[in-house]
């Protein structure tokens, strides 16, 4: 069991005291030590749906004991590695000042909006020094801990729940020298007692990106979860839940979308539980219509956990049944051709297990690369599913 350190008290996790003491500590902003390493590991103090809970700064996951549910494997083993100290950089404090590969600002008459590309993804060029769109979402999910699953979780994440991990693990962000909390929206889950409340916080919240007169017009990120596709009489609708707007892409970026996210949206249609995951950045005319610039997708399951493929998603139902914690690895700015870690399981005893998946038409280069991040991390159990020689093999 956890302890934490808040001020000259040390408290075990599941002591009332300890509860009693979060509310006031969150005010004070007092940082809670977590006392499962020496010296202890820095954390902070979050509210979630009207709780408040003990969280990890960012970063810091791998900084715990791997037997404490705050660990997180090593960055090095997803896409998330080349970035850090390039594209993310975290201070003392604990925040991350992040470079953006995309614009949220657009000169002149507005132009045709694209579909991110993974052709234009920093990962392709063989750098990482900014994150691109679809990067973003996979570093705003990862940091919110949406990545981590355990059976006792089961039907306790809702998009309540998703939307406020998604805003806390933001207010532990820049970007361009402001917080990213006021460059990110996400859609508040509509609830009909509070229809006025949720308008008027929507509206303050976009009154910024409304087009008032020539010149720069400024854009936000938005995440949310589609609900559907529609043709419009130019273009099409991006219908999103808990939003009573649609979304407008013109038919070229339409087109571009659906080339760029074929896979994803293929494996969306074909479950009615699983979730489509959008993250545009978006601008709102002097007519009030909202209308996409940049767009990203992302596909995850009924438990919000992303997946890239069928095997992959197999591999997740297997896991989902665990009461040990499992976290899904992401991709960022990496390309298909390059191996990340698929799940860790990081309470597997004597070591934790990073669990690979290799697909069927790997090359040469894909296999030593493999190979060079497991020696890397020779403290970590190699799980492999070479997919091209059959079925799973046994669950660790």
């Amino acid at each position: 069991m956890r302890k934490f350190t808040i001020g000259e008290r040390t408290l075990n996790e599941s002591s009332p005291e300890l509860e009693e003491l979060l509310p006031s500590a969150y005010e004070q902003r007092l940082r809670p030590l977590c006392m499962c390493m020496e010296p202890p590991v820095p954390m902070y103090i979050a509210r979630l749906d009207g709780q408040h809970l003990v969280k990890r700064m960012p970063l810091t996951g791998r900084d715990h004991d791997p037997s404490c549910p705050s660990y997180e494997p090593p960055y090095e083993l997803s896409g998330l590695g080349p970035l850090i100290g390039n594209a993310i950089q975290v201070d003392a404090s604990g925040r991350a000042d992040l470079k953006l590969d995309f614009s949220l600002t657009k000169r002149g008459p507005r132009s045709s909006p694209v579909a991110s590309s993974e052709q234009s993804e920093p990962g392709i060029r063989g750098e990482a020094k900014k994150l691109s769109l679809r990067a973003m979402l996979h570093y705003l999910w990862d940091a919110g801990e949406l990545t981590e699953w355990r059976s006792t979780w089961t039907g306790k994440r809702g998009w309540g729940r998703v939307r406020n991990s998604l805003l806390n693990a933001a207010s532990l962000m820049t970007a361009r020298g402001e917080p990213l909390n006021d460059m990110l929206f996400v859609p508040e889950a509509f609830h009909s007692e509070d229809r006025d409340g949720i308008g008027a916080r929507r509206a303050a919240a976009l009154k910024g990106i409304q087009t008032t007169g020539p010149g720069p017009r400024k854009l936000m990120l938005i995440v949310a979860d589609v609900k559907e596709f529609a043709t419009a009489r130019e273009g099409h609708k991006i219908v999103v839940r808990h939003l009573p707007f649609p979304l407008m892409i013109d038919d070229g970026a339409w087109g571009r979308l659906t080339a760029r996210y074929e896979a994803e949206l293929e494996l969306w249609r074909s479950n009615e539980g699983f979730h489509l995951i959008a993250i545009a950045t978006f601008g709102i005319s002097a007519a009030g219509i909202a209308s996409v610039e940049e767009i990203a997708l992302m596909v995850v399951n009924e438990h919000w956990l992303p997946f890239e493929n069928i095997n992959e998603l197999r591999l997740l139902e297997k896991l989902s049944f665990l009461k040990r914690k499992s976290i899904k690895g992401l991709r960022f700015n990496l390309s298909r051709e390059q191996p990340i870690v698929s799940v860790t399981l990081p309470e597997h005893k004597p070591a934790p297990v990073a669990m690979f998946i290799v697909p069927a038409a790997a090359r040469d280069d894909y296999e030593h690369a493999l190979a060079d991040m497991i020696e890397a991390r020779p403290e970590i159990t190699p799980w492999v599913w070479r997919v091209a020689d059959g079925e799973m093999p046994k669950l660790p």
